[in-house]
């Protein structure tokens, strides 16, 4: 198969895995809603985890395959990129207001799991870990609902309210139909991109760490990315702030269960001290930015844009 080929189905794993994510985003979303489920759950927890379903897939069948180092290299590039890249690009176009106080309380729970995710990836990745991580997540969740009690005005459930919102009332089966038909284009993009980004990397000599750190880990995000920008066209800073917290979260703590309980029998092996601190860090800094201020001005953009491009070069060169 030609490298041409290779590139090119690559981009279309990419394009089912992003747009299919976003119909099940939208289609969950709306269904949860039409299901009574209250506004800030859909926001907090819905979106959050739809967000991070390509991670969820993409590192799962990477581990799966024995492409370990991609998987874990995908969820460490993804959490580096949405507390850096994608927060710092939204918020160097418009600063990022965030007036509820659920994504402040939610940022120290981001930062705690991505350091819990990050001590198991020092040490590698077993299924014992898989499975206390999966136990992690259950508590994470009763957590982020709990911390999703609103006061009277506080405007996080509009934001989502007007994220999920149709011209025209749908009926339940239809976004039952849109979540299911966009899993399984994420599915079969996760397959695609996974595997052809695999063999790329072989032919160019490059790790698949790498891969999974930069393209793959890219890739993966372009859901953050765009309904991170809905949200900020719309004036929705507590949803988009709120999305890359709990997309992190969820990254962390589910997509490291899965990575370990997929790896059965077998070690992950370890990743190396710069890249993990990395990780810890990003998550950090962002979480001292919106403690310190509630929101994410053009100066501060520019400082996470400045740590990515920072942590770049470690990613590419990393020998995790």
């Amino acid at each position: 198969m030609s490298t041409l080929l290779v590139v090119g189905l690559g981009l279309l794993g990419l394009a089912l895995l992003t747009v299919g994510a976003d119909q099940a985003i939208i289609g969950a979303s709306r269904l949860a809603t039409l299901l009574r489920v209250a506004p800030v759950i859909v926001g907090v927890v819905v979106i959050g985890l739809g967000t991070s379903t390509p991670e969820f897939v993409v590192s799962g069948t990477a581990a799966v395959r024995d492409n370990a180092g991609l998987a874990l290299g995908n969820l460490v590039g993804s959490n580096i990129l949405n507390v850096t890249l994608v927060l710092g690009v939204v918020a160097v176009v418009s600063p990022v207001m965030v007036r509820s106080s659920v994504p402040v309380r939610e940022a120290p729970l981001m930062a705690a799991a991505v350091a819990v995710f990050g001590a198991f990836a020092l040490v590698g990745l077993k299924f014992v870990a898989g499975l206390l991580l999966a136990v992690l997540s259950v508590g994470a969740l009763v957590l982020l609902v709990r911390l999703s009690r609103v006061q009277d005005g506080d405007p996080l459930p509009d934001d989502v309210a007007a994220f999920v919102s149709a011209q025209r009332q749908r009926r339940w089966w239809v976004e039952a139909a849109r979540t299911v038909v966009g899993l399984a284009a994420t599915l079969g993009g996760a397959q695609l991109l996974v595997t052809n980004a695999v063999t790329l990397a072989h032919r160019w000599g490059v790790s698949d760490e790498v891969i999974g750190f930069t393209l793959v880990a890219f890739g993966t995000s372009l859901p953050e990315l765009m309904t991170s920008v809905q949200a900020q066209r719309r004036g929705e800073g507590d949803l988009l702030v709120g999305n890359l917290l709990g997309s992190n979260i969820f990254n962390s703590l589910i997509g490291g269960a899965v990575v370990g309980l997929a790896a059965g029998r077998s070690t992950i092996a370890p990743f190396g001290f710069a890249v993990v601190t990395a990780m810890v860090a990003a998550g950090v800094l962002a979480w001292l930015l919106l403690w310190r201020g509630s929101r994410i001005t053009r100066p501060e953009a520019c400082v996470l844009l400045a740590a990515y491009a920072c942590v770049l070069p470690l990613l590419i060169s990393a020998n995790p």
